[in-house]
């Protein structure tokens, strides 16, 4: 395929639609090694016995809903980015579940009551160690699953981007919630990579995930498209050779006294 039908197409790439935190159009050509745990095993295991959840930044809702059969009475959600609240309300409300608009930063206030939920759970989304601890009952529990600041740190280079959040990271995390009161049961985390087959797959995972390169387009970075496509045709069309990137995440499950 010549240069000017790469620009097309991946000009297309950019304009497709994404919503929720849905990657199936993606399937078979973003391929991402796996943590030796399960999120949503370990998820699906804390919800026993509890009687409310807090599911931070549920995006959709698409994970919370694969986890409906073990739902309590008592759920709540946030979510701020607006295509995907409306998301949220169309698909939990009508499931009794409340959503609340709430940005999740490491210094947000959260609505919610003293020791309102048994547990709270966050998937790749911010948080306030305080405001999680405080929102906690006694015996209650935080599980989340984290990107490290690092991730995908050699994919921003190629665009001269970097980490914006290099202090994301399993030791940092475990302590801001050490000093928040809660104890930690276990941390975990892992180092892997995630591959594209194809430079267009890269242009809409950028569009999907602004902060890995911010401003990104198609027009004002096509020199380092034109890099990674010159790339991978030198390694003859082996992407785990030559669109393979750094992946990382943690993993901390924590408890608040009783």
């Amino acid at each position: 395929m010549d240069r000017e039908a790469n620009i097309a197409l991946w000009q297309q790439e950019e304009q497709a639609p994404f919503t929720g935190w849905d990657f199936s159009y993606l399937e078979g050509r973003m391929m991402e090694e796996q943590p030796p745990w399960s999120y949503a095993t370990r998820a699906a295991e804390v919800l026993q016995g509890t009687a409310s959840v807090l599911d931070m930044g549920t995006g959709g809702g698409e994970r919370l809903l694969k986890l409906r059969e073990h739902w309590p009475a008592k759920v709540v959600v946030t979510e701020d980015y607006p295509p995907n609240v409306h998301l949220a309300i169309e698909r939990l409300s009508p499931l009794g579940v409340r959503v609340e608009v709430v940005e999740l930063t490491r210094a947000s206030a959260l609505p919610f009551d003293d020791a309102e939920f048994d547990l709270v759970l966050n998937r790749h989304s911010g948080f306030n160690p305080a405001e999680v601890a405080r929102i906690l009952s006694p015996g209650g529990v935080f599980l989340t699953q984290q990107i490290d600041g690092l991730w995908a740190h050699d994919l921003m280079a190629v665009f001269g981007a970097e980490p914006q959040w290099p202090d994301e990271t399993l030791a940092n995390c475990v302590a801001w919630v050490k000093d928040a009161g809660l104890t930690i049961i276990t941390s975990e985390e892992w180092t892997g990579r995630f591959t594209f087959t194809d430079v267009g797959a890269i242009v809409y995972y950028l569009k999907a995930v602004p902060w890995i390169v911010p401003g990104f387009s198609v027009a004002t970075h096509l020199d380092s498209l034109l890099a990674l496509q010159a790339r991978l045709e030198k390694e003859t069309g082996q992407p785990e050779v030559a669109l393979s990137f750094a992946a990382k995440k943690f993993l901390i499950e924590a408890q608040k006294p009783t």
